[in-house]
């Protein structure tokens, strides 16, 4: 996992706040290995991640316009509802899902965006009986380089390709 997450292409286009979690979390991992002190779940080293996440999706939205500025500074906009591909566009109409997938030509990104949100953050901080999504500490690792990741390509398709 790349430490200095400051050579990104994206850092700069991130809010200091935003930037503060994904620092965070990179501390919570440089730390939380070495405690004699074991957890029956890490999600909590994902959190700070996971919500960056959320923040950066957000802000990409708003600056392809696939959402407004009322959804971005507004407290009703939801990721899950609008990446989701599995939602009837029949009752909810076009979603965010749809507008990447048009924007970039596939669904290859979207389908992505979606599967990070839906495994990084969705799941980990959701609970359901019969459905403990309990993480080990490795699996935390694993889940905050999946969203590092996701954020790299779709900085690179979203922005970085049509500047």
């Amino acid at each position: 996992m790349q430490n200095d997450l400051s050579k990104k292409a994206w850092w700069d286009f991130l809010e200091e706040d935003l930037r503060e979690l994904l620092e965070e979390t990179l501390k919570l991992i440089a730390s939380v290995g070495g405690w004699s002190e074991k957890f029956h779940d890490y999600s909590f080293v994902v959190f700070p991640a996971a919500k960056a996440y959320e923040g950066y999706l957000k802000k990409l939205f708003l600056e392809r316009e696939f959402i407004t500025s009322e959804d971005y500074y507004g407290k009703h906009f939801r990721i899950g509802k609008a990446l989701n591909p599995a939602l009837d566009r029949k009752t909810f109409g076009p979603n965010v899902y749809d507008k990447v997938v048009e924007y970039c030509g596939s669904k290859e990104l979207a389908d992505a965006l979606w599967d990070t949100w839906k495994d990084c953050r969705n799941i980990l901080f959701h609970w359901f009986p019969n459905e403990q999504n309990a993480i080990g500490f490795e699996e935390a690792r694993v889940r905050v380089q999946k969203i590092i990741d996701t954020m790299d390509e779709a900085y690179g398709v979203c922005i970085v390709a049509v500047s």
